[in-house]
């Protein structure tokens, strides 16, 4: 700008700069607002009825799965990064949880402690329609995105593979043939959710004209992004920040970012709590030892 220019326009700067102050001080909100989670009331409880989509165009299956750790270390500082155990790559926490689990025998060991608060996550993500959201009618017929764990995924599973000569099969990703999914949630031990009455209805058609089907097919997202490669942060990235959170290295004790915390908040998994609580270590809530076991298991037989 000129000085000619700053000096015509200045009765209208302090305008401009009151609404630039009052953008900055507005909390703007770092969630994914594509991404959809059932809620829940003050006893834990929750219904919601959606239904999964089908693959969007170029990807190969209508869901993605990724792995991913997030805790708190005893710095009070966070560590909530996408492994890359999802690639197929070595990653640092996998490596320390791996040495933690086979350095000492016993099931309750500090170190077998320390591998179980700090175990990677399964995640599963997929478009879907909300069909019906009573504590957020707004998002009745959006497309939205999902994120899940093991628990719904094998109820997926289970509607695909019937294990008995009564049950249909049926594939609920299909717009014609498939079925919405009925998500009952009551709170579990310890707080997590429990999904165990989560059912899918009868099939049928999401709608019965196809007009309006291929609109729905035409707001699908892409689901590569999540496995992307170029969404991973590097082996050194990484094993530089849990030694930061470790306090291995030295490092500035902090509290969770505002976008940590909003993937925290995203982790439709964990239990209910208020904002202004300590956060727990976030766990997918879905999933059992026995992957963890597993790999872990393996990691110390590639040593």
């Amino acid at each position: 700008m000129s000085f000619a220019s700053l000096k015509k326009n200045r009765k209208g700067s302090i305008d401009k700069l009151q609404q630039a102050a009052k953008e900055a001080t507005t909390k703007k909100s770092y969630a994914d607002d594509r991404i959809w989670k059932p809620a829940r009331d003050k006893a834990g409880n929750g219904y919601a009825v959606i239904r999964f989509l089908p693959a969007p165009e170029g990807n190969p299956t209508p869901w993605v799965e990724y792995y991913d750790h997030g805790f708190k270390g005893p710095t009070g500082q966070w560590y909530i990064e996408k492994s890359l155990t999802t690639l197929g790559q070595d990653d640092p926490v996998g490596e320390l949880n791996s040495k933690l689990w086979n350095q000492e025998e016993g099931d309750n060991t500090p170190g077998k402690k320390q591998a179980r608060d700090q175990k990677r996550r399964r995640n599963f993500v997929s478009n879907v329609y909300i069909v019906k959201d009573a504590a957020n009618p707004q998002n009745e017929g959006k497309v939205m995105l999902y994120k899940f764990g093991k628990r719904i995924f094998d109820k997926i599973m289970d509607a695909m593979q019937p294990q008995f000569q009564d049950e249909e099969r049926v594939n609920p990703f299909d717009f014609w043939d498939g079925a919405d999914f009925k998500i009952k949630i009551r709170k579990g031990d310890g707080g997590w959710p429990n999904y165990d009455k989560s059912e899918f209805a009868d099939p049928k058609a999401i709608f019965d004209d196809d007009a309006e089907i291929e609109e729905v097919f035409n707001k699908l997202y892409d689901l590569r992004e999540f496995t992307d490669a170029d969404t991973f942060k590097s082996y050194d990235e990484l094993k530089s920040k849990l030694e930061r959170v470790l306090g291995i290295t030295t490092g500035d004790n902090r509290a969770p970012t505002l976008a940590e915390e909003a993937q925290l908040d995203e982790s439709e998994d964990a239990p209910s709590m208020k904002r202004d609580e300590p956060k727990a270590p976030v766990s997918d809530g879905d999933d059992d030892d026995d992957e963890s076991l597993d790999y872990f298991s393996k990691l110390a037989e590639e040593d």
